[in-house]
């Protein structure tokens, strides 16, 4: 865990509806984007190397690129723009979370359940009801697709910090990205109503 208490962090929770992906939707998920065990065994690995950089990897993606972005910087701030310094501390370790149980995690009914959840909360249906703030009414998905990008091309430093051999690191890598474009598929069935 990122920390004892996450405030807002339900995964798992009795109290979160079942996802409106099925089981069998996402091993068709994991077959198209050619997630394996072998990808499941090093992303295992990617989150025993991040463990103790979560911290580190999520200022580099908030402080360091988001907030030099004016259309990203504004889905965490109040719609005058200013500062909502409670809700970034608290979304900062969800966030930090989100690394760990990307890596760590079982792909099973809960984490399929949370994905959903994290869709949510980035939609006009649940975005700042975690934290009670106002803020940007939705993030549109154009942004979260767009950023995925960065994502992936910028955890590879921190995939490499513990001195594994560059084929790990790579196989890390890829089974991060392909993890992460898999739950990006997944966040996209919250945004549409129409043939997901």
């Amino acid at each position: 865990m990122a920390a004892e208490h996450i405030h807002g962090y339900a995964y798992g929770s009795t109290e979160l509806p079942a996802s409106p992906v099925s089981m069998h939707e996402l091993e068709d998920l994991k077959v198209s984007v050619g997630f394996s065990e072998d990808d499941q065994r090093y992303l295992k690995l990617a989150g025993e190397v991040l463990a103790d950089q979560t911290g580190q990897v999520v200022l580099h993606w908030r402080s360091g690129i988001i907030a030099s972005i004016p259309n990203l910087a504004r889905h965490s701030r109040t719609p005058e723009g200013n500062a909502l310094p409670d809700y970034l501390a608290k979304s900062n370790i969800r966030f930090q979370q989100w690394i760990l149980d990307t890596c760590l995690r079982p792909y099973d009914q809960d984490w399929l359940n949370y994905q959903q959840e994290i869709a949510l909360r980035h939609t006009s249906l649940k975005k700042n009801k975690a934290d009670g703030v106002r803020s940007t009414p939705y993030v549109p998905l154009r942004d979260i697709i767009a950023f995925i990008a960065v994502m992936n091309e910028t955890i590879k430093p921190y995939l490499a910090a513990k001195g594994h051999p560059s084929e790990e690191v790579d196989k890390m890598h890829k089974a991060w990205c392909k993890s992460a474009q898999l739950q990006l598929a997944l966040w996209a069935k919250a945004y549409t109503s129409t043939e997901w």
